[in-house]
């Protein structure tokens, strides 16, 4: 089984960091206001990144580290893809 982690744009602009085995099941899920409590208000959401990742233990990592970073690297990440640091 595949697991990514991902980031969604909300409608209000901010960014969401979560991870799950199928993206578009989980952003359906999110935009149905059955996701997370963060995003219930913040709908609708999209994906603006995701990265596959070997497992749910390194989603797990993944998911951490880039809740760590600032709103300006997350967008860099975004923008760019992963450093060394969260690849």
């Amino acid at each position: 089984m595949s697991w990514w982690v991902y980031i969604l744009r909300c409608a209000d602009g901010t960014l969401y960091t979560g991870s799950t085995t199928d993206t578009d099941r989980r952003t359906a899920v999110h935009n149905s206001g059955k996701g997370a409590k963060y995003t219930r208000s913040r709908r609708p959401v999209a994906v603006v990144y995701r990265q596959l990742c070997a497992g749910h233990a390194e989603a797990l990592q993944h998911e951490a580290a880039i809740k760590k970073l600032s709103r300006q690297e997350k967008l860099a990440l975004i923008e760019h893809g992963p450093s060394p640091e969260i690849s």
